[in-house]
């Protein structure tokens, strides 16, 4: 069963630390990390992992792992890492995220965990990094994200 955040009226009011925290206790993945077969696994204050193991579900038809599968992983990692940082009354959308791939994947790679953390965070906008990484620490894809933060309507 996935977790939607608009039907969890406990997180009303918590900043975004708390917010990740509370839906990373759940154990359960957003809709789009049961789609693709990632999780939340770890959050702190501006910094964020994803982790999941690419699969035939997420091949091309070049068959290889599709690059929307590192691009998806990295975006939740990003904006997961600029969502930790805000307050109660704030939130994010990505403006731009700019991935770079570094080696292909396939179903053979394994376990991968995309961290990302923020590289700076004002009233406006966010920077954040992140690097999607094998189980031996090699390197699949990085991304640059910059976000649009805003006032949280109530």
């Amino acid at each position: 069963m996935t977790v939607n955040v608009f039907e969890l009226e406990s997180l009303r009011g918590l900043n975004g630390l708390d917010t990740l925290r509370a839906l990373l206790a759940t154990g359960r993945p957003p809709p789009i990390g049961e789609t693709l077969g990632f999780v939340l696994s770890e959050v702190d204050e501006g910094r964020a992992v994803f982790t999941g193991t690419p699969g035939p579900h997420a091949y091309n038809p070049l068959g290889v792992i599709h690059g929307g599968y590192a691009a998806t992983l990295l975006d939740s990692a990003c904006g997961c890492a600029a969502h930790s940082a805000l307050s109660a009354e704030q939130a994010y959308t990505t403006l731009e995220l700019k991935v770079a791939y570094h080696r292909a994947m396939t179903s053979d790679t394994g376990p991968v965990r995309a961290e990302a953390k923020v590289l700076s965070i004002g009233k406006r906008v966010a920077y954040t990094e992140g690097k999607l990484t094998d189980a031996q620490g090699r390197l699949y894809a990085s991304a640059t994200s910059t976000l649009l933060v805003f006032e949280r309507k109530p």
